[in-house]
């Protein structure tokens, strides 16, 4: 089964690992998420923000989805964050095992 741009994976960083697993836990139950991976170990990131050049430890989240809660999804990611401008980017899936894909579209169904 070929994803096309009906399902997509989603990357969000968060400041912490609290405010991840929040964020995590509260998507998967509104059904805007299929699965969040959360990356346990923090990790670093460089990044420019308001013409300063800046470093933090952030905890990264992976998010499976479909393209019909995308819009949803990021709604509820910036209402839960605590960034000002919390990183949001979506990444259509090509392919992937058509028991895998079916099983997001389920999860995801409202």
């Amino acid at each position: 089964m070929a994803g096309g741009d009906r399902f997509y994976i989603v990357l969000v960083t968060c400041g912490s690992s609290g405010e991840a697993r929040k964020i995590a836990e509260a998507i998967v139950k509104k059904r805007l998420a299929a699965c969040v991976n959360m990356l346990t170990a923090p990790v670093e990131s460089v990044y420019r923000w308001k013409g300063k050049v800046e470093k933090a430890r952030e905890h990264l989240l992976i998010i499976k989805t479909g393209k019909s809660r995308l819009k949803a999804l990021e709604r509820e990611v910036h209402r839960l964050h605590s960034y000002e401008t919390p990183e949001f980017i979506a990444i259509a899936i090509a392919d992937g095992s058509s028991e895998y894909l079916s099983w997001i579209a389920g999860a995801v169904r409202h």
